[in-house]
């Protein structure tokens, strides 16, 4: 019952210095919180948390304020993430339905996300490595080029525009060109990337010797897009919110600005998730392996389509955030996106 007790203790502590941003006392959590127990047995438990590491005093005398551990216990501890509330979810989903495109997609998630959670908000975009081929469009330009344009599962779009070596603008032109169009999606309508880029080179070994040379430089585009595309992007916004919050680092938030603009970093953070989208990732402070980033929390969850995890988006802020809040909001936007990529998956 004690062990249950100080855990109450360490989740009032927790919840009141979120709200206040001031070092918690006995007498204060006796006034603000139902324990059912006298300040002194409150003092007790508090200094049973301090031992333990999960509470300290920021200075002499004053109240206690949690420690990177304590957030934790407190995280692991939520026994459940609170779902926002109807008209909050109606108005994500309404932000985020008006999307035009993937560029758009990601653009209103990462503004949606800073302004609903006032942190940072990070959105990585969807891999292409991970993603599926919906659709190969070949359209002739002029002369012997031709636009190469890929659909992806997500909704992205990519073009090129290649020099085939044959007039297309002529009735035998015209037929190579649908004649090739319908090969490329019938290989690799569906596929993920990989797979497709592999199969689209064996098709264009098994052309005919007087088409090899045109399919061979849309294949190449095809590989082109995908290698331009490996080093995976990321979008941020909000960084302003963190000056708000300058308080809360006892140092310059210089570091931490910093360390996000090097995206690498941030990729590396937001890939270390598992492949289930729905489990929210959080890491605080010195369970950050950047230093930049030690005195921050960093809260994420995958988004995806047909139930696979393609990217991540999330959020950076201070570890004195409000933890219950952060999840489900940012776990309702990815959900949103979710939704948005299978809807353009299967439309």
């Amino acid at each position: 019952m004690s062990e249950d007790r100080r855990l109450l203790v360490l989740r009032a502590i927790v919840q009141d210095y979120v709200q206040t941003s001031e070092p918690v006392g006995s007498k204060a959590l006796v006034d603000r919180h139902a324990l059912g127990v006298s300040a002194a047995t409150v003092r007790n438990d508090m200094a049973i948390l301090e031992e333990e590491g999960l509470i300290h005093a920021p200075h002499t005398s004053s109240g206690r304020v949690p420690t990177d551990a304590g957030y934790r216990v407190f995280v692991d501890r939520l026994s459940a993430i609170k779902p926002l509330s109807a008209g909050e979810r109606r108005a994500i989903s309404q932000f985020l339905a008006g999307a035009v495109d993937l560029d758009d997609v990601v653009d209103r998630t990462v503004r949606l996300l800073a302004s609903l959670t006032r942190q940072v908000a990070v959105v990585q975009y969807p891999s292409l490595t991970r993603s599926t081929v919906r659709h190969i469009e070949l359209v002739p330009v002029g002369g012997s080029h031709v636009m190469v344009v890929l659909i992806v599962n997500t909704g992205r779009v990519e073009q090129r525009v290649v020099d085939t070596g044959r007039q297309l603008l002529t009735p035998e032109g015209e037929r190579l060109v649908t004649a090739m169009r319908d090969r490329l999606n019938d290989v690799a309508s569906g596929m993920p990337f990989a797979a497709a880029a592999a199969e689209l080179r064996r098709l264009t070994e098994v052309s005919d010797e007087s088409d090899r040379q045109p399919m061979a430089a849309v294949v190449t585009a095809f590989e082109e897009a995908l290698v331009e595309q490996r080093e995976e992007r990321v979008v941020l916004a909000g960084q302003a919110n963190l000056a708000r919050a300058g308080a809360d680092f006892s140092r310059s938030i210089g570091p931490i600005l910093e360390a996000l603009e090097e995206h690498v970093i941030l990729l590396r953070l937001l890939g270390q998730l598992g492949d289930d989208p729905e489990l929210v990732n959080v890491r605080i402070g010195h369970e950050n392996p950047v230093s930049g980033l030690q005195s921050t929390s960093l809260v994420s969850v995958g988004y995806g389509s047909g139930g696979e995890r393609l990217a991540s988006l999330g959020v950076v802020g201070p570890t004195r955030m409000d933890y219950p809040v952060t999840m489900a909001t940012v776990r309702a936007v990815a959900r949103y996106v979710t939704q948005i990529l299978d809807d353009n998956r299967t439309s």
